[in-house]
């Protein structure tokens, strides 16, 4: 076979295998791919039982008619987990406002359940406004984390200051425990059209 049909076949074989593994190019990164994954499967999330801020035990996602949001933080990091904070205390006020009054709960989930103790949870909730009921915080059981985190698709790393890197995203879950949408934090817009989907 002449070098460039060989070439030719090994870049095609390539692009073919790209294709596949994107969706037709349509997600690029695991973050994009779980996210195209939320739209187009709507996987089924399994519920693990929670501690709330307020000591309360609960299903999450409850099996009820509401939307859940939830979004993973843990409650001693200073950036990226204080913004994700002050955007859901953004989206509880619109949510309150508008048409999905009372149809929507907001979790603030742990992933580090160790370290953020019920008193460490409710410092942070009061901290960013969270009363407990519309908006609360929440940590799992440690045995139950890693399936809890696979099953959301959420990476988390542990950095080398005592903190973590991991996905920050909106995680958008349908009364009957489906994931429907992953958004930015920042997408409140989307996130009220993702919950009004939600709740069809």
């Amino acid at each position: 076979m002449p070098p460039l049909v060989a070439s030719l076949a090994v870049v095609l074989a390539g692009g073919a295998l790209l294709w596949q593994a994107t969706d037709g190019f349509a997600s690029l990164t695991t973050e994009s791919a779980r996210r195209l994954a939320a739209l187009t499967e709507t996987p089924a999330v399994p519920a693990f039982p929670v501690e709330t801020m307020t000591g309360e035990r609960l299903l999450l996602p409850p099996r009820d008619r509401k939307a859940t949001v939830v979004e993973f933080i843990y409650t001693n990091c200073p950036t990226i987990c204080q913004v994700a904070g002050a955007e859901m205390a953004r989206l509880r006020d619109r949510l309150a406002a508008g048409p999905f009054a009372g149809r929507a709960r907001l979790v603030s989930l742990s992933f580090d359940p160790a370290r953020d103790t019920q008193a460490q949870m409710a410092e942070y909730g009061h901290w960013h406004g969270a009363d407990g009921k519309v908006w609360t915080v929440a940590r799992p059981e440690a045995n139950d984390l890693p399936a809890l985190l696979g099953a959301y698709g959420v990476t988390v790393i542990p950095d080398r200051a005592g903190g973590f890197v991991h996905n920050a995203a909106l995680h958008i879950i349908s009364p009957d425990g489906r994931l429907t949408a992953i958004l930015d934090m920042d997408d409140l817009d989307g996130a009220e059209k993702a919950i009004g989907r939600a709740l069809r």
